[in-house]
């Protein structure tokens, strides 16, 4: 059951997580410019000054979500608004981090109908109560994404398993995902995604079932497109013959 003021209370804490992490990329003195954002983050193109200035923007562009307003005025303003925000100094990105962080709890937390349905980026829908925890996704995520230390694995398993789920319910149904079960090692959680086998819906024989299990984290980084290769993963075809992972799309 999703519980939105616990996961403002995850998010509160992730949040403080990421700040702290991103303050020590300026070492002991955290205002004026600072290199360290300048270099690459973990996706491609962008630098970790981009990575800081959209986590501050996805939190004002949340507070829209649950205000009825459209998430970016356009796809062209998003992208742009990112641009302009890179290249600031440390103590103000974190500073607009805070800031942004704040307005989106203060919202958050005012009386609600979290069943609500809401309107994100690119056509797509959800319930309200699960915006706090879209949003412990992008914190936690891009925290790994500024390449500084903190890895997949240092995630809390909780987040990790979670994720793991949202992100199966995601690709359910996707043409392009083969029909998959995914399985967390060590008996933490099965799931499964893609396709619908063919031949179900017509009566003939359906489509064979891939596996693919691992740790949490591996899971995780293969779904959200993380990671290209794991060795932690293991994918098996129907027959029990060893398989590669089956691609997913890009989010």
């Amino acid at each position: 059951m999703i519980d939105p003021m616990r996961d403002l209370a995850l998010l509160r804490a992730a949040t403080e997580r990421l700040l702290v992490t991103a303050q020590a990329l300026g070492g002991a003195a955290v205002t004026g410019d600072n290199a360290a954002l300048a270099g690459p983050s973990l996706l491609p193109g962008w630098t970790r000054g981009h990575v800081l200035a959209h986590v501050a923007r996805n939190a004002d562009a949340l507070v829209n979500v649950l205000e009825g307003r459209p998430m970016y005025a356009s796809a062209e303003t998003r992208d742009a608004e990112i641009e302009r925000d890179a290249h600031r100094p440390l103590d103000v990105q974190l500073a607009d981090i805070r800031d942004s962080a704040a307005r989106l709890h203060a919202v958050a937390s005012l009386p609600a109908d979290w069943d609500r349905t809401v309107a994100l980026r690119n056509g797509v829908t959800d319930r309200a109560a699960r915006i706090p925890f879209r949003r412990l996704v992008e914190v936690e995520l891009h925290h790994v994404d500024l390449g500084a230390g903190v890895g997949l694995e240092d995630l809390p398993e909780e987040f990790l398993l979670r994720e793991t789920a949202f992100l199966a319910e995601r690709f359910t149904g996707h043409p392009d995902v083969p029909p998959t079960r995914i399985t967390a090692a060590g008996g933490l959680g099965t799931w499964t995604t893609g396709r619908a086998p063919e031949g179900a819906a017509s009566g003939g024989a359906p489509e064979k079932e891939l596996t693919v299990e691992g740790p949490p984290a591996s899971l995780v980084g293969w779904l959200a497109g993380r990671r290209t290769a794991d060795a932690a993963l293991t994918a098996t075809a129907a027959d029990g013959s060893p398989a590669a992972p089956p691609a997913v799309p890009p989010l």
